[in-house]
């Protein structure tokens, strides 16, 4: 089922490239992994809040896997869930001049999902620790949170792009004793964290690397090498993700 959502993401890619950011197959892959764990920790039908839902392809996940989906950004409906606003999807465009609030009440999404989001907050005037207080009110007790893509400070990539290329890397990179602190001061309990990805996607963009980067066999050759060296380099690779549970407060 998995690579049948990501062929139908590319798919769409090909026909609009507006729409969305992935150039091969390789670099959508790399979602596999935060589909694995929505599989894991969400249950069918759980009402989940797509956070900073970007151009909609997490979103777009959400909705073909069954989930009650909502999507929430300072942007615009994303195109590739404006088919699924009359049936199954809600979407809701925050305002920029209060870019931390989520206007839901309290209480109520089973899980709320971000996807590259968290590290961009200072740069719209929040911070992290709010906005994970806002998340915190609009999950239910026991709720999720899943946190994907969240730079490391050690990454090796980041380090490259700032070294060569100052536009492409991440001005805010974390610790796993970021992460702890930030959960512990909004009241989350930390269920997994995790350090992930290795190896650069976007150099599968172009050219003769683009036609390789969309065979399945090389895809599936470069996920599964990516992830033996992610275990023996673990401390470099690009990103952290972590799944927190609200706990209530008493």
């Amino acid at each position: 089922m998995f690579k049948d959502i990501l062929n139908d993401i590319i798919n769409l890619h090909h026909q609009n490239k507006s729409l969305l950011q992935f150039r091969s197959l390789i670099s959508a892959s790399q979602y596999i992994r935060l589909y694995s764990l929505s599989k894991k920790y969400l249950k069918p039908g759980n009402a989940v809040l797509d956070w900073g839902v970007g151009n909609g392809h997490f979103s777009y996940f959400l909705l073909r896997s069954g989930f009650r989906t909502t999507g929430f950004s300072l942007g615009e409906l994303p195109q590739i869930c404006a088919p699924f606003v009359q049936e199954s999807y809600e979407y809701r465009k925050g305002d920029k001049a209060d870019p931390v609030h989520i206007p839901f009440e309290n209480k109520k999404f089973d899980a709320v999902v971000s996807v590259g989001v968290l590290e961009h907050v200072r740069t719209t005037g929040g911070d992290e620790a709010s906005s994970l207080k806002e998340i915190y009110r609009v999950l239910k007790d026991h709720g999720i949170f899943i946190c994907f893509h969240l730079p490391n400070r050690l990454s090796w990539i980041e380090a490259v792009s700032r070294l060569f290329n100052r536009k492409y890397h991440h001005p805010y990179r974390y610790t796993a004793q970021d992460i702890f602190r930030l959960l512990g001061e909004t009241n989350f309990a930390a269920v997994e964290i995790q350090r992930y990805a290795l190896l650069p996607r976007n150099i599968w963009a172009q050219g003769l690397m683009k036609q390789l980067g969309n065979r399945p066999l090389v895809s599936t050759l470069y996920n599964n090498l990516d992830s033996l060296l992610s275990l023996i380099l673990r401390p470099f690779c690009q990103n952290y993700l972590f799944i927190a549970k609200k706990l209530p407060q008493v």
